[in-house]
C-alpha cells in the first residue's frame, strides 16, 4: 500500500536522526554502576551544579497544531522548550514552561500551540536554575509530527500492561525491548490502553521460572512493597522510566494514554474497602486520587492538570481520517458483581461519560472512529468465584447489567448512521480478533463492527478466556499460553499496528509479538457496514 509520499518519509528519516542524537544522550546519563546493573538505575546526584532530565522527555495528545510536552527535573528548576523544523534548530522558538518542584515531583509540562499541521517538529528541553536563568542543564532532546489537516497516512501502535505479575526490567534480557520494536516501525503515535504501572505488585530480585533459569528484575524502594502513599505510586510510575528503551521510544512517538485497574489495584471500583492484608490504607478512594495524581504528573495529558482535577476520557482528532475516543472504565464503574441487574444505569462508563461519547461519536467526521477502550466487551473476565471485571458476565441472552449500558451506545451508534467505528482494547493479557454480528447475537439494534486485543508489553501472560454470545462475536484469531502469569523470557508478548492509507483510507490492523512476528491482519474498507 503506498502510504508515503517521499517528503513524508524526508521527514521521518530527520526525526530518526534527531532522535539518536537526544536519546544518547539520556542514556549515557542513566548509565552508571548500580548493585542491580550498571545501565538500569539513574544516579544520585548532588544538588550542585546544573539541574538535569535524567528522565527523558515525552509528548502527549498531538493534535494538527498542539502537543504537550513533559519532562522530569532532578532538581527545583524552570521548563524551558524550544521547537524548530530543523534538527539545526535555526531561528528556534522558545516556550516558557513552568517551575518544577517538589509539589509535582519535579515534573511538568509546557503546551505547544500554533505548530504548522502535518509536520515534523524538532525540540529540546532544557532546565534553568530558577535563580540563575543562564545556568541550565544539557538540554534532552525529542521530535513528533503533528496531525495532518488533509488527508493523509496515518500510522499507530497500541498495547498495555507494563511490568505485571513479578516481571519488571530484566536487564540479561536487554530490558523493555518491545518498546525498541514499536519504536522502528516510526508510529505517528502509541495508545498505551491502561495498566502503566503495577502499584499492587511488588517486585523480588530475582524469580525461578519452570524450565529452572532465574529471572532477575531491576528493583527500586518503591517497588518493594505495593503502592499506598503518593511518594510510593510517584516511584511506581518513574521505575519504568528507568528503562533505556522506553526512554528512547517517548522521546520520537507521542503517547495517547488511558488509564485500568492496576495504576491502583487490581480489578478496583470505587467505593470498595479492601481486605488485602497487604494495605495499611483499606480505602480505595484514597488510593485511587493518590495514584491518580501521580499518572497526572508522569504523563502529558491534556484534560488532566497537576493538581489531577479533569479527567482521562477524551477525544483526540488526528486528521480527516482518524478520530481517537479514549474511555475510562475505571473512574465512574459501579460495584463489580454478577451483573445480572435488568436495570444498570451508571454501568462501566457512568451516564456522564456514556453522554459525553454518544454525543462525540455523532459529531465526529472522520473516516475512521478508534474507540480506545481499557475492557473488552464480550469477553468473559472474572473478579473471583460470582462477580466479574469487564461488561460481559457469560449469560449469551439479552444485555443484563453494564451490558446493557454497551447496548444503549451500540443501538445509538447504527440509528445515528456512525461508520468506521474500531475497539482497541488490552486488558487481558493475550492477544485477539472479535467480529460482532447480530445476526448471531441475543441482542440485534446494532451494526457489525471489530474488536482487537493486544498486550502485554512486559507482564504476565493469561490463557484466553471465554465469550459472552450477548453481541454475538466470534474470534477468528487468538494467541495465548495454556497456563496463567508465562513471563516474557518464555513469549507471548504482543502489540498491534494500525495503518490508514492516505489515500483509499483502507485501515489494516496488524496483531504483532515480540520478535517482529505479524500474527493477523485485517484490512477494513472505509463506510462498509458488516465486513
Amino acid at each position: 500500500m503506498a502510504r508515503d509520499s517521499g517528503t513524508e518519509i524526508g521527514r521521518r528519516e530527520v526525526g530518526r536522526r534527531q532522535v539518536l542524537r537526544g536519546s544518547a544522550a539520556a542514556s549515557a546519563a542513566l548509565a552508571v554502576p548500580t548493585p542491580a546493573s550498571a545501565a538500569w538505575a539513574a544516579p544520585a546526584q548532588a544538588l550542585s551544579g546544573r539541574p538535569s532530565a535524567q528522565w527523558g522527555v515525552q509528548v502527549g495528545d498531538v493534535t494538527t497544531s498542539s502537543g504537550l510536552v513533559w519532562v522530569r527535573s532532578d532538581r527545583p528548576a524552570r521548563m524551558v522548550v524550544e521547537t524548530s523544523a530543523t534538527e539545526s534548530f535555526a531561528r528556534a522558538r522558545r516556550w516558557r514552561g513552568p517551575l518544577l518542584g517538589a509539589g509535582s515531583d519535579f515534573t511538568g509540562t509546557t503546551p505547544l500551540h500554533g505548530l504548522p499541521p502535518g509536520t515534523q517538529v524538532h525540540y529540546r528541553v532544557l532546565l534553568a536554575d530558577p535563580d540563575d536563568p543562564r545556568r541550565t542543564g544539557e538540554p534532552v532532546y525529542g521530535t513528533f509530527r503533528t496531525a495532518p489537516a488533509r488527508r493523509q497516512g496515518v500510522r499507530f501502535v497500541w498495547s498495555g500492561d507494563l511490568a505485571g505479575q513479578g516481571w519488571g526490567i530484566n536487564p540479561d534480557l536487554g530490558g523493555y525491548r518491545i518498546f525498541e520494536e514499536m519504536r522502528r516501525l516510526d508510529p505517528d503515535f502509541f495508545l498505551c490502553s491502561g495498566d502503566n504501572i503495577y502499584a499492587d505488585g511488588p517486585l523480588a530480585q530475582s524469580v525461578t521460572l519452570p524450565d529452572g533459569r532465574t529471572w532477575r528484575n531491576v528493583t527500586t524502594e518503591e517497588k518493594s512493597k505495593v503502592a499506598e502513599t503518593l511518594a510510593e505510586f510517584r516511584g511506581n510510575f518513574r521505575y519504568n522510566l528507568l528503562d533505556a528503551h522506553l526512554r528512547r521510544f517517548n522521546a520520537q512517538v507521542p503517547t495517547i494514554v488511558q488509564w485500568d485497574d492496576h495504576e491502583v489495584l487490581n480489578n478496583w471500583y470505587p467505593g470498595e474497602i479492601l481486605t488485602d492484608a497487604r494495605y495499611t490504607e483499606k480505602d480505595v478512594n484514597v488510593l485511587a486520587a493518590r495514584s491518580r495524581r501521580a499518572f497526572s504528573e508522569y504523563f502529558p495529558i491534556s484534560t488532566l492538570r497537576p493538581d489531577a482535577d479533569g479527567r482521562v476520557y477524551r477525544v483526540l482528532r488526528h486528521g480527516p481520517l482518524l478520530d481517537v475516543f479514549v474511555l475510562d472504565c475505571r473512574t465512574y464503574r459501579n460495584a463489580n458483581s454478577p451483573g445480572r441487574q435488568p436495570d444498570d444505569a451508571q454501568g462501566i462508563l457512568g451516564a456522564e461519560q456514556l453522554a459525553w461519547l454518544k454525543r462525540e461519536l455523532s459529531a465526529s467526521r472522520a473516516v475512521w472512529k478508534v474507540i480506545a477502550c481499557d475492557m473488552p466487551l464480550g469477553l468473559v473476565v472474572p473478579d473471583g468465584a460470582t462477580d466479574f471485571e469487564a461488561v460481559a458476565q457469560g449469560d449469551p441472552g439479552a444485555p443484563l447489567g453494564r451490558e446493557l449500558q454497551i447496548a444503549e451506545l451500540l443501538r445509538h451508534i447504527k440509528h445515528r448512521k456512525i461508520t468506521g467505528t474500531v475497539w482497541l482494547t488490552a486488558d487481558v493479557h493475550y492477544t485477539s480478533a472479535q467480529h460482532y454480528d447480530p445476526s448471531r447475537a441475543a441482542f440485534k439494534d446494532f451494526a457489525p463492527f471489530w474488536e482487537f486485543v493486544s498486550g502485554p508489553l512486559n507482564a504476565g501472560a493469561f490463557p484466553a478466556v471465554k465469550l459472552d454470545g450477548t453481541f454475538g462475536p466470534e474470534q477468528p484469531f487468538v494467541k495465548a499460553p495454556t497456563r496463567a502469569n508465562v513471563s516474557p523470557a518464555e513469549g507471548f508478548q504482543f502489540f498491534g499496528e494500525v495503518d490508514i492509507d492516505g489515500h483509499s483510507g483502507e485501515l489494516t490492523v496488524r496483531l504483532r509479538e515480540l520478535g517482529g512476528a505479524v500474527l493477523f491482519t485485517k484490512v477494513l474498507q472505509p463506510g462498509r457496514v458488516g465486513q
